[in-house]
């Protein structure tokens, strides 16, 4: 059976994912994602009203017209989990093919959220959900199988699939964690990744995520984080002025601890911001986290001013605010906080906790440092980087690689620069680029099996 790889997006960036697996006639998308640095850069673009064509021009969305280069039929689109980089570009994409979306729960709901909130490409795929540990058969042919195996990540309900055909499995590493003592969910499945690299004809391909393949040594667990986060917040128990925390609004396990720790501090949280009320709304919703009967969560602006209304009538003191724009994104609500905006007003010494981590992106980059000067102008005390990565360092990728074994290796997720120290490391193993190593670009075809 022939087995051809095509890789989309993500293959020059962090950003856009969107990667198609061959098995003779029968075609698996993985991924369709949004480059955000790309939206960002263009004040006041709005992606939902341009067409694919100039968002593809843009590079915000993969450019998907090399699918016509493959000769079979898409049997299923499968993002991966529910981050935008992964799932963005549906709702403008995959009205182009006939086939159903399958993902976990969690990532489903997502899904259709961002379809329903954009109705110009009329996207009416079938939503399928499937669980980690399941497995679907792909096409006719009775021979191709999709299989999901939990990872654990910064977003709840995160799996890793793989495509087992009579060739090999094709594992999608993209993206995930080792971490055996997550705050919510299933550990990592190691067990299983291992179980793999034993059966059958054993890996065939393995598609690895390298955000962090130059760091050295292992990624901690989100436990590591949650004992930081409550070690700062409890250092704060006795200040009697106002506190601020902001983190990825999907990294529900984060805004958990946040939501815990606030209480045992005496203060009320409260969620404000669109992204926040959208990600721990839905997770709540689906029973994936039990969140206290009294926190409040508004994402209208209108909503999120008389919150901030209320905070400032009844005392700082009392409340805890968790809210949007932990990279500094200018229409977020931290920022709009930090240029006064806002009914909250920031006096000398207020804290603002960032539980999270700058995204390596020059725009980023940029408009978290803005956000940090127009915080630190008002007087706030800024703590930074309490906060673990969603993805494997450099330990984290030689496990995968011991326990899978795969018999080819195409690295992606970075640009050339951030894959070198996994190709060096796939080296050091006994891989060789141009054999078994496949670094490849936006836009390519990688023939494995003729």
């Amino acid at each position: 059976m022939e087995i051809e790889i095509a890789t989309i997006g993500g293959y020059e960036e962090v950003g856009r994912q969107m990667t198609a697996v061959r098995a003779g006639d029968d075609v698996v998308i993985f991924d369709m994602g949004l480059n955000l640095s790309q939206v960002l850069i263009h004040d006041n673009v709005e992606t939902e009203r341009m067409h694919s064509l100039d968002l593809i021009d843009m590079g915000a969305i993969p450019d998907d017209r090399i699918m016509s280069d493959l000769e079979g039929d898409v049997q299923a689109i499968v993002p991966t989990h529910g981050h935008l980089d992964h799932i963005g570009a549906i709702s403008k994409l995959a009205h182009r093919y006939d086939a159903p979306i399958v993902a976990t729960p969690f990532t489903i709901e997502l899904v259709k959220q961002q379809i329903e909130g954009e109705q110009k490409f009329g996207v009416e795929n079938d939503l399928v959900k499937m669980d980690a540990g399941e497995t679907m058969s792909i096409g006719d042919s009775g021979k191709v199988d999709l299989e999901f195996v939990n990872v654990t990540h910064s977003i709840i309900d995160a799996i890793n699939p793989v495509l087992h055909t009579p060739e090999g499995a094709v594992v999608y590493g993209l993206d995930k964690r080792m971490d055996h003592s997550p705050v919510l969910g299933d550990p990592i499945d190691m067990e299983r990744f291992r179980e793999i690299g034993r059966e059958g004809e054993g890996v065939l391909c393995y598609i690895e995520d390298c955000t962090n393949a130059n760091k050295k040594g292992r990624t901690p667990s989100e436990s590591v984080a949650r004992e930081h986060l409550k070690d700062v917040l409890y250092s704060m128990e006795d200040y009697d002025g106002g506190i601020v925390a902001t983190t990825f609004s999907s990294h529900i396990s984060r805004v958990t601890s946040l939501v815990e720790f606030a209480k045992d501090i005496g203060r009320q949280p409260v969620l404000l911001g669109r992204s926040m009320e959208k990600y721990s709304g839905t997770a709540e919703r689906l029973d994936f986290v039990d969140f206290p009967d009294d926190l409040g969560m508004f994402g209208h602006r209108k909503s999120v001013d008389r919150t901030f209304k209320r905070i400032m009538n009844e005392g700082k003191e009392n409340y805890l605010p968790v809210v949007t724009g932990h990279q500094g994104e200018p229409r977020a609500m931290l920022t709009r906080m930090a240029r006064g905006e806002t009914p909250y007003e920031l006096d000398d010494g207020d804290k603002v906790v960032f539980s999270a981590r700058v995204i390596p992106e020059p725009t980023n980059e940029g408009q978290r440092y803005q956000a940090e000067k127009l915080l630190g102008m008002q007087g706030a005390r800024v703590y930074d980087d309490i906060h673990v990565s969603g993805h494997l360092n450099q330990e984290g990728h030689y496990e995968m690689l011991d326990a899978l074994q795969p018999q080819n290796i195409i690295p992606a997720h970075q640009d050339l620069k951030g894959l070198s120290g996994y190709v060096k490391l796939c080296e050091s193993e006994g891989y060789q680029m141009g054999r078994d190593i496949h670094v490849s670009r936006n836009g390519n075809l990688i023939q494995l099996v003729e």
